[in-house]
């Protein structure tokens, strides 16, 4: 049998797991799960005949290695920081390799070597990055096969709850890294194109320069700017587009209420706070409020942000519990965010019962003999359950269906790559429609850029 390993069991490989082991019988593959929690490992794989669990540190060079030379290709589900020393094993022990994450300068950095060896390294395979990689090239494409002239490039990608399990002021709950939504735009201001003009926002402008978008069927959204919008430009062949944006969806206010922990500075995750194992919620937002010897913490923090009490702003941020004067936060040498975070995940923690939703969206603008032409792509994906949650199968079924095909050469391309090429997003994107990942395209009147609005 063939030997496919998989390191890391977390959430966002159950979808992963499930298709390979349905696969295994007719593809004769052996699933090996690696993970530093054998029980997890072992739960995943629920005794499955084609499948074993193995207890893998990463950081045992051995062991890894061990691994790595028993596989006959290797999925790494690890964070991204973790995949480089995989890599190089891989590439020791002549493996491709297919992760979901962000190509480092440091994976770029193979690329020769595994190219040398003949191998295919695929990354950002996942969702965002990854199906909007594929679906986003796959119209691209089409545009430029018919001799189009790309105008505008929009893509917004959000991981949210469902509706009938939205059930806070805020709309929103954890479905992925609450760490990254809380950090979400640090680091540089946000840099896009309008209409052949750079534009930038900075960080604390970030969350009142938001897009209103429209999904069929589930009513209004809202996005605001990624970091770098012109990150892949070149990759898509776009060098020459006038407006080029990316952004995150969100329900609409969602923004304007975040901004206020941006406000106070709650998300900075650049220093830690003295005595932090011993705030409450209610003294650590005082912390980043004016002393006076009278006024209360309400009181101080409506007149600083100017927030009438019966502003929506105000009952989400009670909704919170962040007034709260007994509950012990209780993390040692914190920074902001990790405080900010903990609070938040006592209340946008997903239920038993909850499912999320993954949504998409992207636009085409372009002109077509003498005309402009516009074309709207929305996705949208349903969580199962607590197992098979949206992010799940976005992320996973990418990167199994992907891994399949590098194994049984259906994708030939060497090196270090991102699935850009037809000879990858095409059968992929169709094989995603037998799993109910299916974008639903229609032509629009072109309407140019507008994501100057302000929510």
């Amino acid at each position: 049998m063939r030997n496919i390993l998989i390191i890391g069991a977390g959430r966002s490989s159950s979808s992963l797991i499930k298709y390979l082991l349905d696969k295994s019988e007719d593809e004769n593959l052996h699933i090996i799960l690696g993970d530093l929690d054998l029980a997890s490992a072992e739960g995943k794989l629920n005794n499955h005949p084609n499948a074993s669990a193995l207890q893998l540190d990463i950081f045992e060079v051995d062991q890894r290695r061990a691994a790595i030379k028993n596989a006959a290709i290797v999925i790494s589900m690890l964070p991204a920081r973790f995949h480089i020393e995989v890599a190089k094993d891989c590439i020791s022990f002549k493996k491709s390799l297919v992760t979901a994450s962000y190509v480092s300068p440091e994976m770029k950095a193979l690329h020769d070597n595994v190219v040398e060896n003949g191998l295919t390294f695929m990354n950002e395979i996942g969702v965002d990055p990854g199906i909007d990689h594929m679906s986003a090239m796959e119209v691209l494409d089409s545009i430029r096969d018919r001799g189009g002239k790309l105008l505008l490039f929009e893509s917004f990608t959000g991981g949210l709850v469902s509706p009938d399990c939205d059930d806070n002021l805020w709309n929103y709950k954890f479905t992925w890294n609450p760490r990254n939504v809380v950090v979400s735009g640090q680091g540089g201001a946000a840099k896009f194109i309008q209409e052949g003009k750079y534009k930038y926002i900075p960080y604390q402008k970030l969350f009142r320069r938001t897009e209103f978008l429209n999904i069929d069927g589930y009513g209004k959204f809202e996005a605001y700017a990624n970091r770098d919008s012109l990150k892949y430009r070149s990759v898509y062949g776009l060098d020459a587009i006038p407006t080029l944006y990316r952004g995150t969806i969100r329900r609409v206010g969602f923004s304007r209420a975040w901004n206020i922990f941006v406000q106070l500075g709650m998300t900075d995750d650049s220093y830690e706070l003295e005595g932090s194992e011993n705030m409450t919620n209610r003294e650590f937002i005082n912390s980043f409020l004016a002393y006076h010897p009278t006024d209360s913490i309400e009181l101080k923090l409506r007149h600083y942000l100017k927030i009438d009490q019966d502003d929506i702003l105000w009952s989400k941020l009670e909704e919170l519990d962040i007034f709260n004067s007994s509950k012990l936060i209780g993390i040692k040498n914190a920074t902001p965010a990790q405080m900010l975070q903990k609070i938040l995940m006592d209340s946008w923690t997903l239920k038993p019962d909850d499912k999320d939703m993954i949504v998409m969206y992207h636009k085409f603008g372009y002109e077509l003999n003498g005309k402009k032409e516009q074309i709207d792509s929305q996705l949208v994906v349903m969580g199962d359950d607590q197992t098979y949650t949206a992010m799940a199968k976005t992320v996973g079924l990418p990167v199994a269906i992907a891994c399949l095909k590098i194994l049984n050469n259906e994708i030939t391309k060497k090196g270090v790559i991102i699935p850009i090429d037809k000879e990858v997003y095409a059968p992929i994107l169709s094989e995603l429609k037998d799993y109910g990942v299916v974008f639903k395209e229609r032509k629009v009147p072109f309407l140019g850029y507008n994501s100057e609005n302000i929510s």
